[in-house]
């Protein structure tokens, strides 16, 4: 009986290892995993995504892949990619160094596997609810160390009031991206007069906001939330209706800034901060910005076309900070902008080949409905964002991009094929009668 019931088992793993339905559920699993790993870890990440790759490829079409990877969509982020690679030989950096810098830009080498899959999936917005999920449970998580510190996952000496695991700014991308994202479903489900659960939504997203109020957010997310919410409102709302918001959302913040004295402390921080760097030279985290920019500036003059080479921003700081002294004698090898931090590396045919991405991605999701929300939304947010920081090239923030990208946009080609699937039978059965 032992021998029939190990020759049954391994007759089903057998054909469940021939099966790409079982291999298509395996990928739609991993990318759960890994969506709902992202606000936590970052190695659990790279386990997720390599594990995805490999459970993609027994049954990959490659000629359809290779169709898809000659799109803009697919075409313009492999080639950023190759710029990044290609830069290593013109580079004055160790090989160190360049090979270094060429890491953060090969994540953009999944968005062609995400799209492939999720055009054939249908767990896409599965992936995108977990990942919802585990943020509402990092929320929780984050209020519950704001009054209780010691509850933190932080090293000793690295706490931060209210975050768990890793940095205010991710957490804030976070919470800030499912805040915003939210408004769509809950003016939707208004409208079906589902009242209960557009109301569950908006507490939800509400809970976000009061953490990034009460608790803590980040400077960047305070600057482009409103501008998120902004692109709500022009893409899905009248006028009157903007307004309307708009006046709600000044009264609203005008409360939480009288009412929370972290808010209040973060917003006059903008002022405190540059008014210290211009009079003394302090390095306060707007001085130093200031610096980066100025200097990047310079560096991309002298080498305008194609840049100084992959890896060799540390190095232009390091000569260009000799003999100063406060904010003008930091050395970083990322002058937090996304623009500056690409044209100082590959010059202006590196900031076409980003912008040229950028711009492909907004155009992708120009349809309707929640999915081409979430992705616009993603591509708004990275954009605004990268003007403050390299969040393409971040580990957190470019993963929240290359995920929100990926998945919304495999599910946004899928439902583009079967409109027009539909309407090519339309048509034929128009012509038949």
């Amino acid at each position: 009986m032992t021998a029939i019931a190990d020759n049954a088992m391994a007759a089903v793993l057998a054909r469940r290892w021939r099966d790409p339905a079982a291999w298509t559920t395996t990928v739609d699993i991993c990318a759960i995993l890994l969506a709902a790993s992202l606000p936590w870890s970052t190695s659990l990440v790279g386990i997720f995504a390599t594990v995805l790759l490999l459970t993609r490829l027994p049954f990959l079409d490659l000629a359809a892949l290779w169709r898809l990877a000659r799109r803009p969509i697919c075409a313009v982020p492999i080639a950023l990619f190759a710029l990044a690679a290609i830069g290593m030989l013109w580079s004055d950096a160790d090989w160190a160094a360049r090979t270094y810098a060429v890491k953060p830009a090969a994540k953009l080498l999944f968005l062609p596997i995400l799209f492939y899959h999720f055009q054939r999936s249908e767990r896409g917005l599965w992936v995108l609810i977990a990942f919802l999920v585990s943020c509402v449970l990092l929320e929780a998580a984050s209020w519950l160390v704001a009054f209780a510190p010691s509850m933190t996952m932080k090293p000793h000496g690295f706490e931060t009031r209210g975050v768990v695991v890793k940095d205010y700014i991710d957490q804030s991308q976070e919470f800030a991206l499912c805040a915003v994202a939210l408004v769509y479903p809950v003016i939707q489900l208004l409208r079906a007069g589902r009242i209960w659960q557009a109301a569950l939504l908006a507490a939800i997203a509400f809970s976000f906001v009061a953490n990034m109020a009460f608790v803590i957010v980040s400077r960047t997310a305070l600057v482009t939330m409103p501008i998120m919410v902004a692109v709500f409102g022009l893409v899905h709302l009248r006028w009157r209706t903007n307004l309307m918001i708009l006046a709600g959302v000044a009264a609203l913040g005008t409360v939480a800034f009288l009412a929370s004295p972290q808010l209040e402390s973060t917003v006059t921080s903008f002022s405190s901060d540059y008014r210290q760097y211009k009079e003394t030279g302090r390095a306060t985290s707007i001085g130093e910005r200031l610096e980066f920019w100025q200097k990047s500036l310079r560096f991309v003059a002298e080498a305008p076309v194609f840049g100084h080479g992959t890896g060799a921003t540390r190095g232009l700081f390091e000569r260009a900070a000799e003999g100063q002294t406060g904010a003008a004698a930091a050395v970083i090898g990322n002058p937090h902008n996304q623009t500056l931090n690409v044209a100082v590396q590959w010059g202006l045919l590196g900031v076409a080949t980003l912008y040229a991405m950028w711009l492909c991605h907004l155009m992708l999701f120009r349809g309707e409905g929640l999915v081409n929300w979430i992705g616009l939304l993603v591509v708004v947010q990275n954009i605004f964002t990268s003007l403050f920081n390299s969040h393409v090239f971040d580990f957190h923030e470019g993963w929240m991009y290359v995920l929100g990208v990926g998945i919304a946009g495999g599910m946004a080609l899928k439902a583009f094929a079967t409109d027009n699937s539909a309407s090519v039978q339309s048509l034929g059965h128009g012509t038949g009668r």
